[in-house]
């Protein structure tokens, strides 16, 4: 692949249609004509709501004849009763779409939003673990149009959402399998904008999500497939990115690497993202950055014995020393190269807070498919040490 091939638009189907290339906002007009859609809501998060590219968003629906709403109220770590503003702001303003624009949060809150729209079941009864509910034919989902200006997250393609119990001070992942995206657009030109320490962030979070997706057990080719992809890609074009933004064959690297690595996750995560989950919950810490800082930590508790799968992620990263402690000293440096924190303690997260994350973190969905089981002693002393000194 070469920095022209990165730089050319493309249309794939799988697993939802995408429209990737660099200036492709220019086409949502035509996205949303060719899906019927008169009325859209806008919904980015609070940080987004007066970056360029919802003004730019704005204008090409207009010019397309297009009215569309907007409703920014989704924290970093979206919140229950935020969803809840956000359905009354769907139902009073009669729309019949949402185009979710910016980065997890904003696709996280959109999503979310989609799920409770028109129907009046409780946010928490679409939670994983829960029955799926009954969706009658005059409750159907909104069309949902994702629009990440992130290369992190990956959230684009799927109908998962994460959203903060209020209540009892937890993250949750809802979703429906009714639910599906009927365009996921990647532009790179969207990511150009985007900070060092935000490029570096949401990066490091496409790399964990790779990582976390491939070390997953389980018979799953296609899901591995897309997990060593994104990882050489991110691995390649991360570091690249951070130092040079301007650099469009980055931006679209990167995009293209966190998109892929975001679909290898609907094999499952691990126990970085089980921590990550409830650290975020309750200090409302960035979650890439929570992300990175933990994956060494739990790195090192998983690789010992799975050496087959570290020669493939070795691999896909073009190293020459495969072994485990190779690639955790690669991870490590690289996580270094983009100025990841060390420790979550330099991130204001108090020393105290470990046996309650802990305890928290055992309940989280991805501590099920993480590779090695952890007790609850084990599980406590993984938080100490992402406290104290992760790497």
């Amino acid at each position: 692949m070469t920095d022209a091939d990165i730089l050319e638009p493309q249309d794939w189907t799988f697993p939802i249609p995408i429209a990737y290339g660099p200036g492709r906002l220019g086409e949502i007009g035509q996205h949303c004509a060719a899906l019927g859609l008169r009325n859209p809501l806008i919904v980015t998060d609070k940080g987004s709501q007066d970056l360029p590219f919802i003004s730019r968003l704005q204008r090409v629906l207009s010019d397309a004849g297009v009215s569309a709403g907007l409703f920014s109220e989704i924290s970093p770590n979206p919140r229950d009763n935020e969803i809840g503003a956000g359905r009354d702001k769907f139902r009073s303003g009669n729309h019949d779409a949402i185009i979710a624009i910016g980065g997890g949060s904003a696709m996280d809150g959109g999503k979310a939003i989609c799920l409770t729209a028109r129907n009046d079941i409780d946010l928490w009864e679409f939670e994983w673990e829960s029955e799926p509910a009954d969706i009658g034919p005059d409750q159907a989902f909104p069309t949902l149009i994702t629009i990440p200006t992130t290369a992190g997250t990956g959230a684009e393609t799927e109908s998962t959402a994460m959203v903060t119990h209020t209540v009892k001070g937890m993250k949750f992942c809802i979703y429906h399998p009714q639910l599906k995206p009927s365009l996921a657009l990647l532009d790179p030109e969207l990511t150009l904008g985007l900070p060092g320490n935000l490029t570096a962030w949401t990066g490091a979070d496409a790399m964990v999500h790779a990582i976390e997706a491939y070390c997953v057990p389980g018979f799953h080719p296609l899901c591995d497939g897309l997990a060593l992809e994104g990882l050489a890609l991110v691995a390649k074009w991360l570091p690249v990115a951070v130092r040079a933004p301007e650099n469009m064959a980055a931006r679209g690297g990167m995009l293209v690497g966190s998109c892929l690595a975001g679909i290898a996750f609907q094999k499952g995560l691990g126990h970085v993202h089980a921590i990550s989950h409830m650290v975020g919950a309750e200090f409302n810490t960035q979650h890439g950055l929570t992300n990175a800082i933990i994956l060494p930590v739990i790195l090192r508790f998983n690789l010992p014995g799975m050496e087959h799968k570290v020669k493939r992620m070795a691999d896909a990263m073009g190293l020459t020393d495969a072994s485990v402690d190779a690639f955790i000293i690669e991870v490590e440096r690289l996580l270094n190269d983009i100025n990841i924190p060390r420790s979550l303690s330099e991130i204001g997260v108090p020393a105290d807070c470990a046996s309650r994350i802990a305890e928290k973190a055992m309940q989280d969905s991805a501590a099920g498919t993480n590779p090695r089981n952890a007790s609850r002693a084990e599980m406590e002393l993984l938080v100490e040490s992402a406290l104290a000194k992760a790497r």
